[in-house]
């Protein structure tokens, strides 16, 4: 494994370099008493992310598709058939070849492995009679497909155009009963095309996008208009920023959501959806009764309340009191004087856990979400104080750590937002883990304290960053600049501390893998590298070996 840095260090992308990997050539025995061998990777560089634009779809999908052909010989319809059946997986086709060999593979695809076409037809007077309208036609007029089924061309055709409007035509079989026989795409294009051209566009189209609609490794990029990209990736518990610049994850195409796992994420993000604005309202408008426990809601100036059940209680503390009140007090209660009831705490948590365990997590996430928007808006202030420095002729030429100060404080106030709904499930009762009653709370202490001290200097870092240090004498701004500098690198470590903390100390204690978080990277979210640029390194690669 090789790596590529651009040359600000900002942006780093990983390709596989061939030279250092002899181990990934595969014997393949292809059944007809020779062998093939058969390199996963001889086709060039493969970047961890790679952006498939508009532009560059058809020849991403020809790369595939091209080496299947040059390995087994193949016509594009078969290639793009077992592609398609094996979400265009090659690694995955070549396995299966290699353990069941092409006889098997074939047939488990519906490919023919002989051609029967052109002298099946030889055998066949002039005139021949189709089997599904039953009309004899001329042979001019009928077409055989490899697994030697022939039919007239309007059958033909009126199945194309059938199974295309269906949506089904990236697998279009063959009309006979039980065969399982791919048709040729060239064969459906040429009928269709010649009854209606729209239709063997959209059947084209159809064949295009299924190089990501079916992939495993590519997916749209999730953007909202959509950019028109879409992202090819070898692994896929990853993050990953378009070149649009939408931040996601690879795995589920939501939000980049990390160190919250996929799973983690959905329900939170169904919770808040379902119940943020209730539970809010709820939370100001109403208390519970201590009786009933039914919500009331207040709706005079009193703070005697009264349930429908005939409870009255206090609406300051919620505790049950009499039903007449003076002046100044109400009958056998009074809260004005803080008690520490260890009874009343318990009834009362009993009462309201689930709606103040719910706040208290979606508060601290809300208010960091809230916190990120506001801190975006200071991209743009922040290049007028740098421009402004330039025109003062600034002693520090170099700005770049107000930039990476930047970039790190907006990522951190991420990854501080998603830990509380990582918090809300890990800790609850809704996620199985094998720990127990003592050793959550030992855990559950060990990850919150790396949390705040995480919280408390990412608020140190925005507040350094905010500072009008533009205005700043020179001993001032160099002291700034390094507090900006020496933060950055303390919020840099805890953040990778606390996945280390969340990885293994919390993680490892759910049963399966079901939770599995994007891993952390100090630069941030990786940028995906264009096909284009590929290219361009396949052929840096390519003059580099042969020199």
């Amino acid at each position: 494994m090789a790596e590529y840095a651009s040359s600000d260090d900002e942006e780093r992308y990983q390709y596989y370099d061939d030279d250092d990997d002899d181990d990934d050539d595969v014997d393949v025995d292809g059944g007809d008493g020779g062998d093939e061998i058969v390199s996963l990777r001889s086709h060039g560089c493969r970047p961890a992310f790679k952006i498939i634009t508009k532009e560059s779809l058809m020849a991403a999908q020809e790369e595939d598709l091209r080496m299947v052909m040059d390995v087994l010989s193949l016509k594009e319809h078969v290639a793009r058939t077992l592609l398609i059946h094996y979400r265009w997986d090659a690694e995955k086709l070549l396995e299966v070849l290699v353990e069941e060999g092409k006889e098997k593979l074939y047939a488990d695809v519906g490919v023919t492995m002989m051609e029967h076409g052109k002298h099946i037809m030889s055998r066949f007077s002039s005139v021949v009679m189709c089997n599904i309208c039953i009309e004899e036609v001329s042979a001019n007029e009928m077409t055989t497909m490899d697994c030697g089924h022939f039919f007239c061309n309007t059958c033909w055709t009126e199945h194309f155009i059938v199974k295309i409007n269906d949506g089904q035509s990236r697998r279009i079989r063959c009309m006979a009963h039980q065969c399982n026989a791919i048709c040729d795409e060239e064969i459906v294009r040429n009928l269709v095309s010649a009854r209606d051209l729209n239709l063997a566009v959209k059947f084209d189209r159809f064949l295009l996008e299924s190089y990501i609609e079916d992939n495993r490794k590519i997916k749209w990029c999730p953007s909202v208009p959509h950019c028109g990209n879409a992202i090819r990736m070898d692994d896929p518990q990853f993050e990953v920023e378009c070149s649009c610049g939408l931040q996601f994850c690879f795995s589920c195409s939501s939000e980049a959501h990390s160190p919250c796992s996929c799973q983690m994420w959905e329900m939170w993000a169904k919770k808040c959806q379902d119940e943020s604005e209730t539970v809010n309202w709820i939370s100001v408008h109403t208390k519970p009764c201590p009786k009933c426990r039914k919500l009331v809601e207040k709706n005079g100036g009193c703070n005697l309340v009264y349930c429908i059940c005939g409870q009255t209680f206090c609406w300051l503390c919620g505790g049950a009191t009499g039903s007449d009140h003076t002046w100044t007090s109400i009958a056998g209660h009074s809260c004005g004087r803080f008690k520490d009831n260890e009874k009343v705490k318990v009834d009362r948590a009993k009462r309201e856990t689930y709606l103040v365990r719910y706040l208290h997590y979606y508060n601290r996430y809300k208010a960091h979400k809230d916190s990120f928007k506001l801190e975006s808006k200071l991209k743009e202030t922040m290049q007028a104080k740098i421009s402004n420095l330039e025109d003062k002729q600034c002693i520090c030429k170099d700005f770049s750590w107000v930039t990476n100060g930047l970039s790190r404080l907006f990522r951190s106030r991420q990854i501080i937002s998603y830990s509380y709904p990582f918090a809300y499930y890990m800790f609850g009762d809704l996620i199985e883990n094998d720990l127990t009653k003592k050793e959550k709370e030992i855990k559950k202490n060990l990850f919150e304290d790396q949390q705040q001290q995480l919280e408390a200097n990412i608020e140190k870092l925005s507040l350094y960053i905010e500072k009008p240090f533009d205005q700043f004498s020179n001993d001032e701004f160099m002291e700034l600049r390094m507090k900006i500098i020496t933060q950055s690198v303390v919020v840099d470590n805890l953040c990778s501390k606390l996945y280390e903390c969340i990885e293994n100390e919390l993680l490892g204690s759910i049963s399966g893998e079901t939770h599995i978080i994007a891993p952390y990277k100090s630069k941030g979210v990786e940028k995906a590298l264009e096909l284009s640029v590929c290219r361009d390194m396949e052929t840096s690669n390519t003059e580099r070996n042969s020199g």
